[in-house]
């Protein structure tokens, strides 16, 4: 079968995505009052792209990520399209368990397509603004369609990132906008106050990579990795497991040295995923740590518990970062009174929109972000890198932080950077676990703004 298989959404699809319509009438709306958009049409389409191997967390294993493509039209003929790529274990790992993988995607890809028909003729200021308006919407038809009455309103999110995405690309064009800095509300501006020169490039170690991979990538430059744990079994069986891996990963690693870090030992990231189901359980994975030199080394314990425990770690002794359960804002705020130390954001799991407004209360909050990836498509990578860019630095490493872990997933990773406007451009490469952010980037955006001829065609 060939792996290029899309469908359109018929009754959405509109002919001709070439030419950019009225886009240059509006170059000049770049301050005061925002233009009041009205979308005209909508159209969707899809891909499968498969994994190298499956792709084990939360104790299970995905084979393939479907890329999903949301087109937006508004009323004075700009048309753009956004990405997604769709995770249905990360964002609700009980839709995952209760439907083979291909029926999973699909759910999730039919809410991206009911969020489309339902914004047909609605008007907005900010893409901001529309989604707030959906959201609770579409989330009640996703708990219809999934049978699931306490759907995690992430899958929500997660289908509607190439929604939000085609939103802010036209808002930009009817605004005269060319840069994300400028795109930003001056609201939520204050939590992105940087332009680093240098980010962290994170790759990701799932259950199957072996530790030989893990010294390969040290040797290649790379210093702050993220590490699943919280493997499959009972809890006793997974905190073996995970003390048997981190065992294995500090012997092979734990002497290598970096220039990042105060102490120049690597920092160790380690996501759970909400696989510890009580606190006693990962205080007994810390007190191994301890005993084998590993424990000063732990930056950052993310998403340890399930979320529905609501379990205070104010006084666990390291920094738990909270992900998935910080599905919106308030659940942000939620995490923080609990005593999580560092929110993992997600704009192109969570939206962009939903991005800033929990970058806004986590920065009035004092709360370090940083960005996580979802093993996103390599435009996406370039989403998420433009909010890295700009939050402030992560404590105890002066620059920001981004994963990225496509290029260890998927087997067509090369054919898929091509798809990028600049895949050569330096900044779009990691250089010695480093991405390189000069001038260039932040003019360019990462390329963002510009529309990619592939996935453009499926529409035409």
């Amino acid at each position: 079968m060939n792996r290029r298989k899309f469908v359109l959404n018929t009754s959405l699809a509109v002919a001709g995505i070439g030419a950019m319509g009225a886009a240059g009438l509006h170059s000049c709306r770049r301050s005061g009052q925002k233009k009041l958009i009205e979308v005209a049409s909508t159209a969707s389409a899809f891909e499968r792209e498969p994994l190298i191997r499956p792709f084990g967390f939360k104790g299970g294993y995905m084979t393939e990520i479907w890329q999903t493509v949301a087109m937006i039209e508004s009323s004075s003929g700009i048309r753009k399209t956004g990405l997604c790529s769709q995770s249905v274990l990360w964002s609700d790992a009980g839709v995952f368990a209760s439907h083979p993988e291909d029926e999973g995607n699909a759910l999730m890809y039919d809410i991206t397509q009911y969020a489309l028909k339902i914004i047909k003729g609605r008007k907005f200021s900010t893409p901001i603004d529309l989604l707030e308006s959906i959201v609770d919407e579409v989330h009640e038809y996703g708990k219809k369609v999934t049978g699931k009455s306490d759907l995690r309103k992430t899958f929500i999110l997660n289908a509607l990132v190439g929604v939000d995405n085609a939103a802010w690309l036209v808002y930009a064009a009817e605004n005269g906008i060319k840069t994300f800095d400028e795109m930003i509300p001056e609201e939520y501006r204050a939590g992105l106050p940087e332009h680093h020169s240098k980010i962290a490039s994170i790759p990701l170690m799932a259950y199957a990579i072996p530790v030989e991979e893990i010294k390969s990538a040290v040797d290649q430059g790379y210093f702050f990795m993220k590490i699943k744990i919280g493997q499959p079994g009972t809890q006793e069986e997974m905190l073996q497991k995970d003390i048997e891996r981190i065992t294995a990963i500090h012997k092979a690693i734990g002497d290598a040295r970096t220039p990042y870090t105060s102490s120049g030992k690597l920092p160790y990231y380690f996501d759970a995923n909400g696989r510890y189901e009580k606190k006693e359980t990962l205080l007994r994975l810390l007190d191994h740590t301890k005993k084998i030199g590993a424990f000063d080394q732990i930056a950052i314990i993310e998403e340890p518990f399930p979320e529905e425990e609501m379990i205070d770690i104010s006084d666990i002794p390291v920094r738990i970062a909270a992900d998935e359960s910080a599905h919106t804002d308030t659940d942000a705020l939620k995490r923080i009174e609990m005593g999580y130390k560092a929110i993992a954001v997600k704009a192109i799991a969570k939206t962009l929109s939903m991005t800033l407004k929990i970058i806004k209360v986590a920065h009035e909050n004092n709360v370090p972000c940083f960005c996580a990836d979802l093993t996103v498509n390599p435009i996406l990578v370039e989403w998420n890198k433009n909010v890295a860019a700009r939050l402030g630095a992560f404590p105890g490493l002066g620059l920001g932080l981004l994963e990225t872990n496509g290029h260890q997933n998927y087997k067509n990773w090369e054919i898929m950077r091509k798809y990028h406007p600049y895949p050569d451009a330096r900044w779009a490469n990691t250089h010695n676990g480093i991405f390189e952010l000069d001038e260039d980037f932040y003019l360019k955006s990462g390329g963002i703004f510009e529309q990619t001829a592939h996935f453009i065609d499926m529409f035409s």
